[in-house]
């Protein structure tokens, strides 16, 4: 990475002081178009770094910190919802009064990018979103196999279990960043590291454990209705880009049929990229966002 870096700013949601960051840097900028970058799930807004600095020279760049994430407060009482997800983006671009904004949005983010989009489409003008439409029909389908109030008492479980379980923590940086690579193997060294760097606090006892609430690790059990999510995304009305990678755990919506529900949307694979493609395939990932944008 190269210059010195976006400033940070705090915006309130529903009583949180969330976090985001400027690349602007109070530079002069012009007629730029406002452009807003949205991580996904235990990750957080520096993870679009490369993004925002290859961007910045064309677009005014803002990246949130989702709530739970980052520099972002946590909530109290560590349930998270996406559709607080969506009021948190809603309020972030309504408080900046730039819109409407380009969005590109990463798995989470992108879940949440869609809805937004979805709910405010003139807020929207272009939208990119990667591997962000949620659990594939067959997963979804497999999972309602068992029945719901097994699944719910599953859940307190987990949640009970969560409540008691004190955040990880790693000696050093060098052993979160020996964790950073085991989970993402398609990283660079330099990418693990500037990603770890930024995605820990360090403990008083002088430890170090991830930003990220622990009880991100346990989601609700069921989402909206199906009709209502793909209600949502066919009111979407912007040119979309849904970017997948050949080798992610995530389900293709031209093969798993979701691309049905959408108006505008196109979908572009990434041959030799996993889930974090816009890291896996950075070079070719920034040709693709600078052509369609």
């Amino acid at each position: 990475m190269n210059g010195s870096g976006p400033t940070s700013q705090t915006f309130i949601s529903q009583r949180l002081r969330l976090n985001y960051l400027d690349w602007a840097k109070g530079e002069d900028i012009g007629d730029k178009p406002p452009l807003v970058l949205v991580h996904g799930g235990r990750d957080h807004a520096r993870s679009w770094d490369w993004t925002a600095q290859a961007l910045s020279e064309d677009y005014r760049v803002f990246a949130m910190d989702h709530r739970g994430h980052g520099d972002s407060d946590w909530v109290s009482d560590g349930n998270y919802v996406v559709t607080d997800m969506v009021y948190d983006l809603a309020q972030f671009i309504h408080q900046l009064g730039c819109g409407p904004v380009r969005i590109i949005a990463h798995s989470m983010g992108g879940n949440v990018a869609l809805r937004y989009t979805g709910m405010f489409p003139d807020m929207v003008t272009k939208l990119v979103a990667i591997e962000g439409l949620g659990p594939s029909p067959e997963w979804r389908d497999k999972m309602r196999e068992t029945p719901y109030p097994r699944r719910q008492r599953e859940w307190i479980e987990k949640k009970r279990k969560a409540a008691g379980r004190s955040p990880r923590k790693y000696e050093s940086i060098e052993a979160a960043f020996a964790r950073m690579i085991e989970e993402n193997s398609y990283l660079s060294e330099a990418q693990a590291r500037h990603l770890t760097i930024h995605g820990v606090n360090r403990n008083e006892d002088g430890t170090y454990s991830w930003k990220f609430d622990p009880h991100l690790n346990v989601w609700g059990v069921e989402d909206i209705a199906d009709e209502f999510l793909e209600a949502t995304w066919n009111a979407i009305s912007c040119p979309t880009l849904l970017l997948y990678g050949s080798d992610s755990w995530a389900s293709n919506p031209e093969k798993d049929g979701r691309i049905e529900h959408f108006n505008t949307a196109e979908v572009v694979e990434f041959e030799k990229a996993g889930h974090w493609l816009h890291h896996d395939q950075f070079e070719r990932f920034i040709g693709v966002v600078r052509d369609f944008l």
